[in-house]
């Protein structure tokens, strides 16, 4: 066996030192190459795809400990087989126990884990560079599977959303992406969970393009759709390939029929603009009567939320089953109308009081009531000439989601996945469509932008929100210190680190080009090692999250938290030549009166030495003197 050879003054052998820089070299491939947002959006997928099963058998489990049954909805005012002694009374009792579990979970650990966690997912995309608290995934699974077994009104693709969400931000965080692909894995999470949860890749792809994303670049596609595709697979290798609602087959009569599926799209509208009303009318009447601790809301709102549910049990949990039978004919319109009513106060009561989970799955649950109910009574009107009506139930699921998000291509694709039933696509299409105006024109804002909107927050004015938005990099550049070689041995490098003001150098290759930076701190505990110190900086060099000169300053802030010393290099648009400076100061100065107009003075001037290369100019003496 030969021994490896050591390097001289090294203590360490070539093999080991290549061994590190393919490390060095692979990192950042995930983090800039091509191929490395592919093997990250494989990842998040396949841990999305087992959240999603994760999260599914947490709901079951709750909802089975808190009512005695799979899904209580369907079953009827009946007791629950653990306690029948309490006959349909434990109604009153399963939200308050369950609040008093998730509220102070919520309010100790993640806030932002309560309500429908879309609308926080959007605004971590829009306006915080992808970050997403790596503890939101475990507080929210937690908090809304409690929420629904316990007989929360309210969908589960919000939660699974920023379950998801919150998995890819953290994975991306721990990779130091840069902040797009960052964004980009925020969006794969919510695919993911999307699609392994309702066995729908295509939905959660444009879920996450339309309402989270909302770039439909070819890479940032590319990385979703594989993110979706992985999660379906690991879903359905757990729980089966079947759509994910079982409904009969449907088709369209009589070309009339279109007019009166036109119609629906027109009126289902207007019903998802009322129900976002609804929404928050109830919301802000639940923040106006409480005054209690925020951890206790959910479960003094509980009793509020029993007495709905003794009264009306078909609201428990998410109710498929309900929904289901509605599209089946097993309603008459009254019932229909008394659940459309009933889902809408029951949802915006459970977010209203502090509960956690989605408006998804309750904005398609109206649907199918309101869409149920026109089609009994155009069937009546028109008999023998309209379709069943659980078709219009099945077109005004879709319509009401549309006019209530407005997200017309995933309305269309999720119908279409969740219940297998194309053949009446078209007048799905046009009920969308109309939905999505009717929307627009009633409203500015949607289910999910209005909450945000409420607090201030526009996610569409990135001007208005971050006034370092709208200023590249290039406006407040400042010179380029003068950089190390790459062979610079570690002495003289450490010696020009101190004189530095920046406390961090950028390293340049054998022919100029950039190769990275190295601080300070990494040359002072390079020095430390003594014999096993790397001759060079070369080996210290490390690959900050690029900053180019038509960045924003927003962007750039959000680099310079995360990077070692007090600037960074500014770099052209191959992301091999140095352009410039950037630092905290530089940022600062944007936002003064007139700030921008112009680069900042450097403290130093570097120039060019025919002899030596780079030198620096002198500098005034400072006097120091020490405190007796």
């Amino acid at each position: 066996m030969v021994d490896a050879k050591l390097l001289p003054g090294t203590g360490r052998s070539d093999d080991s030192i290549r061994v590190q820089r393919g490390r060095g070299g692979a990192l950042t491939g995930l983090r800039e190459a091509p191929w490395g947002i592919i093997a990250l959006s494989l990842l998040v997928g396949a841990g999305a795809g087992l959240g999603a099963i994760v999260f599914r058998w947490l709901i079951k489990t709750f909802t089975h400990l808190f009512s005695g049954h799979a899904d209580y909805s369907a079953a009827g005012r009946v007791a629950n087989p653990h306690v029948p002694w309490l006959g349909p009374w434990f109604l009153l009792l399963a939200p308050v126990i369950g609040g008093l579990v998730y509220g102070p979970l919520v309010q100790r650990f993640a806030r932002e884990a309560r309500g429908h966690g879309v609308p926080e997912v959007m605004l971590a995309v829009a306006q915080r560079g992808g970050r997403i608290g790596a503890q939101v995934a475990v507080v929210k699974s937690l908090a809304s599977a409690l929420c629904i077994g316990s007989g929360g009104s309210v969908g589960r693709e919000g939660p699974i959303v920023q379950i998801g969400s919150a998995l890819g931000s953290s994975i991306g965080r721990l990779m130091r992406l840069s902040e797009n692909r960052l964004r980009v894995l925020v969006a794969c999470g919510a695919a993911g969970g999307i699609a392994a949860t309702f066995n729908a890749p295509l939905a959660g792809v444009f879920f996450a393009m339309e309402l989270i994303l909302r770039d439909f670049t070819a890479e940032s596609f590319g990385a979703v759709v594989l993110s979706g595709v992985t999660a379906s697979v690991v879903g359905r290798a757990a729980m089966g390939d079947v759509a994910f609602l079982q409904l009969p087959s449907f088709h369209v009569r009589h070309p009339a029929e279109y007019l009166l599926y036109a119609l629906l799209g027109v009126v289902a509208g207007a019903v998802g603009v009322g129900f976002t009303r609804i929404l928050y009318l109830i919301e802000d009447f639940c923040d106006w009567a409480w005054r209690g601790p925020e951890w206790l809301r959910p479960a003094a709102g509980g009793l509020l939320l029993g007495g709905l549910l003794l009264a009306l049990p078909q609201m428990y949990g998410v109710g498929y089953p309900v929904l289901e039978n509605a599209i089946g004919g097993r309603y008459l319109i009254g019932m229909l109308l008394l659940l459309l009513v009933g889902k809408m106060v029951a949802t915006s009561l459970t977010i209203g009081i502090g509960g956690s989970g989605g408006v998804f799955a309750p904005s398609l649950f109206m649907g199918a009531m309101f869409g149920s109910a026109f089609g009994l009574v155009v069937h009546h009107l028109l008999p023998g000439t309209v379709g069943p009506a659980g078709a219009y139930g099945l077109v005004g699921m879709g319509a009401v989601f549309a006019g209530a998000a407005r997200a017309p291509i995933t309305a269309v694709v999720i119908m279409f996945e969740l219940t297998g039933e194309y053949s009446i696509i078209l007048p799905l299409m046009l009920a969308i469509v109309l939905a999505t105006l009717v929307g627009k024109l009633l409203s500015a804002d949607t289910i999910y932008t209005l909450k945000l909107r409420r607090r201030g927050i526009d996610i569409d004015d990135h001007t208005r929100a971050n006034p370092l938005a709208a200023k590249p990099v290039a406006d407040v550049i400042e010179p380029v210190p003068a950089p190390l070689p790459q062979d610079t041995p570690l002495p003289e490098a450490a010696r020009r680190l101190v004189l530095s003001e920046h406390g961090v150098l950028p390293v340049t290759g054998p022919d100029g080009t950039y190769r990275g930076t190295v601080s300070a701190r990494a040359a002072a505990e390079a020095l430390t090692e003594g014999d096993q110190a790397p001759p060079t900086i070369g080996e210290l060099t490390e690959l900050p999250a690029p900053v180019t000169s038509d960045l924003s300053l927003a962007d750039a802030l959000h680099i310079l938290v995360g990077a070692p010393g007090t600037g960074l290099p500014v770099l052209d648009d191959s992301r091999t030549t140095l352009v410039g400076w950037i630092t905290h100061q530089t940022v600062l100065s944007a936002l003064r009166p007139g700030g921008g107009a112009g680069p900042r003075q450097p403290v130093t001037d570097v120039r060019r030495d025919r002899s030596r290369g780079w030198r620096r100019s002198p500098r005034p003496a400072v006097s120091r003197t020490r405190r007796s």
